[in-house]
């Protein structure tokens, strides 16, 4: 396993009709997660969701901070902030 991880700030909106990145709020990211904010499903969703976008391994997003609230930090493995950032940039760029 790789040593490299860094922590993303995350504004999570539960609810929405489907997983979207929703674009950057300053540092923090705005992503729509269709489960409800209701036994951790949201965030549950919001980790697999990232994880995937980013094509890494599920277990390598993971809540570091603020399970209960909308203001969230994920702990991602594998990747440094740059490398996630230019990920994210690339699958949320608009189509034409």
């Amino acid at each position: 396993m790789s040593a490299v991880s860094c922590k993303l700030a995350i504004k999570a909106i539960p609810n929405a009709p489907r997983n979207a990145v929703a674009g950057w709020l300053g540092e923090a990211l705005k992503v729509k997660v269709h489960a409800p904010a209701l036994e951790g499903r949201a965030n549950e969703e919001l980790c697999e969701f990232i994880a995937d976008t980013l094509g890494l391994p599920k277990r390598a997003v993971t809540v570091a901070f603020g399970d209960k609230s909308r203001q969230k930090l994920l702990e991602i493995e594998g990747l440094t902030l740059a490398e996630v950032r230019a990920r994210l940039d690339a699958t949320s760029a608009p189509k034409r």
